[in-house]
């Protein structure tokens, strides 16, 4: 009875073994990943605030009397260069809130600006004025698949702490893991555009 006993205490703590030692990298493994997905989202938020400036130019060149737009996007790329979202800040929901709301604010005002172009067929036509609207709705496409992306690490991240066998091996050798923070649709996201003909 004894060694029956023995026996599948042996088996159990070689199947509890097996499944940490299967386990054990995955924490750090998939919390390098989400870093990774964060560094191509800043890396692309950046990538935009670089071009607004000269966005600006151009459009300040054609539409002089529009200064308050201007300024509101102005303000808007200063706001969210002075505010980097590193890593470490990512388990801050207060931190990650700021950052997303400077950055839904920029692109409120770049959406601004775009308006006021319209109002401007010569700038519209402006070749390095079209150049960088290519270029800017290339990044706004490249954010949206860099925050897809960053979703999907944090989802799997998310998952491993939060169900068996990775909230095990997280709370006994990674205790300073925690569930990250996701992005979160804004008000004017979530609002259904209107089509008036």
């Amino acid at each position: 009875m004894q060694k029956i006993f023995l026996g599948i205490l042996g088996v159990i703590v070689v199947l509890v073994a097996i499944v940490i030692a299967t386990h054990i990298n995955k924490v750090p493994t998939l919390d390098e990943g989400v870093k990774a997905a964060w560094a191509q989202v800043d890396n692309q938020y950046k990538r935009r605030a670089d071009l607004v400036p000269n966005l600006v130019a151009t459009v300040k060149g054609y539409a002089s009397h529009e200064k308050e737009v201007l300024t509101q996007v102005t303000e808007a790329r200063a706001k969210v260069g002075q505010m980097q979202l590193s890593p470490e800040m990512l388990n801050n929901p207060q931190a990650f809130a700021m950052f997303e709301k400077n950055q839904g604010a920029l692109s409120s005002a770049l959406s601004r600006l775009m308006l006021v172009v319209e109002r401007y067929p010569e700038l519209k036509a402006d070749k390095n004025f079209q150049a960088l609207q290519s270029q800017l709705e290339g990044t706004e496409n490249r954010i949206s698949v860099a925050r897809r992306d960053y979703i999907a690490a944090v989802q799997k991240y998310n998952l491993e702490l939060r169900t068996f066998p990775g909230k095990w091996v997280a709370s006994i050798f990674y205790p300073e893991a925690n569930v990250k923070e996701n992005f979160s649709a804004t008000p004017q996201e979530q609002a259904v555009p209107k089509v008036e003909f």
